[in-house]
């Protein structure tokens, strides 16, 4: 049995990552084993909570993996912990569309976990305990364990909000004062990821920690945790290949590339690769004996300059005749130019910044074959930038209202985030085609 606890909120904006992380960090000043969790596809949360815990953050998304998954990928990546932490996303009954598919009280039920609701008690008080009884009692299948308030302004604020919520009969398990010193740094797609101010961000995590563990009650916090119950299944684990192919990947990493699931890596190896990572930013040659490139999502717009002046690497991608996985991020360095700089050229397409935010699911049929997908073969993925591209009306993905990507034999690219868990066939083609790529042809 694992305890666990769901870290969800009222509406985005509450504390929820600055509460879940700073338990993560608390729990393993106490000499924890804390295995971190993310509901929803997103990247740059996962970075802060591996810095909090030393272990890898792990997403957990019904519409990218499909709901049977959910619950033996928890169990693969909290094996051998003491308590899991998984942080919500937006609200917590918001999903996809007018449903709840997805959301954090979608995965809570999942995972039969105990909700802890952080609420933002900032410009009121005894309405707190109004806004969480209708949470508490929505939905009798989501577990209110409890709630900890953020950004609470005064002792007497404190009080206040605490004897509502006795009335209500809901738990305070703490209060979180207004602290400035322990903001994170964001930009146009949130927080600014981990892996991009590694010094900074440990700091940060190391106060947030310390935030929490004087602020909320742990013991009853890891007490609520234990009372999770058994959870049927078998844990997740990556299929190996029938015949390993032994080849190196290279994966795209440093601070402009710094979107990626775990499990992508994981899956990877068992289809028999070996796995290297390299940084277009500083390393003018591709590793050793790559024998296929996985270029993952990011912000190149970000570093447009300094990706555009690393020639020898961008020359050494261009000429590479193995094939490439790539998203997002990925398609906007393999595009001939993105704001008017130059990249790899490798997709026959500009690129550009925009005042647009493209956010969402998407249900898309591949109509095109290329090296990861077969015309007719449907994908959920998501999608998270705010550029544009032009690639001459290509499309390799169609779903409803848009379209994108570039592919041939060696290549897939598109805007389109994939999580493998949910297609693992997609590992398996890449290390494959790395070995004979003249079986795409």
């Amino acid at each position: 049995m694992i305890p666990r606890l769901v870290i969800a909120a009222p509406s985005s904006g509450s504390g929820k990552t600055t509460v879940a992380t700073g338990l993560m960090a608390a729990l393993r000043g106490r000499g924890l084993t804390v295995s971190p969790h993310k509901v929803g596809p997103d990247y740059i949360d996962p970075g802060y909570h591996a810095l909090a815990t030393g272990r890898p953050g792990r997403n957990l998304d019904p519409w990218l993996v499909g709901e049977e998954r959910v619950a033996p990928l928890f169990l693969h990546g909290a094996a051998g912990c003491d308590v899991a932490v998984v942080e919500g996303v937006m609200g917590l009954f918001d999903g996809k569309g007018e449903t709840d598919f997805a959301s954090t009280a979608h995965v809570a039920r999942l995972l039969a976990a105990p909700v802890v609701l952080v609420v933002d008690a900032a410009r009121q008080s005894r309405s707190v305990a109004a806004v969480v009884h209708g949470f508490a009692t929505f939905d009798p299948d989501v577990r209110v364990g409890g709630v900890i308030l953020n950004r609470v302004g005064s002792d007497r604020h404190e009080e206040l909000c605490r004897a509502a919520l006795a009335e209500a009969g809901i738990r305070v398990l703490g209060a979180i004062r207004r602290d400035d010193a322990v903001a994170t740094p964001s930009r146009h797609l949130g927080l600014i990821p981990a892996a991009e101010r590694r010094g900074e961000a440990l700091e940060s995590v190391a106060r947030l920690g310390e935030l929490v563990a004087r602020s909320c009650d742990l013991d009853a916090l890891v007490r609520l945790a234990a009372t999770a119950p058994a959870l049927g299944g078998t844990p997740w684990e990556p299929e190996p290949a029938a015949a390993p192919y032994q080849k190196v990947v290279a994966v795209a990493g440093g601070a402009a590339f710094t979107f990626g699931y775990a499990e992508h890596v994981e899956l990877l190896r068992a289809a028999g690769a070996e796995v290297v990572t390299f940084d277009p930013l500083n390393d003018e040659r591709l590793p050793d004996g790559a024998g296929a490139l996985v270029i993952g999502g990011g912000f190149p717009e970000v570093y447009a300059a300094e990706l555009a002046a690393n020639e020898p690497l961008r020359e050494a991608v261009a000429a590479f005749d193995g094939p490439i996985a790539a998203e997002c991020a990925g398609l906007l360095y393999l595009c001939r130019e993105l704001d008017g700089r130059q990249m790899c050229g490798r997709v026959p397409g500009r690129a550009w910044m925009t005042d647009r935010l493209t956010l969402g699911y998407r249900d898309a049929a591949a109509v095109s074959r290329s090296l990861l997908t077969r015309p007719g073969e449907r994908f959920r993925g998501h999608e998270f930038h705010r550029t544009a591209a032009d690639l001459g009306g290509w499309s390799l993905f169609r779903w409803e209202g848009g379209g994108d990507g570039y592919g041939d034999p060696l290549l897939t690219a598109s805007y389109l985030h994939l999580h493998w868990a949910g297609s693992p066939a997609l590992a398996q083609r890449l290390v494959s085609s790395s070995r004979s790529p003249s079986v795409l042809r």
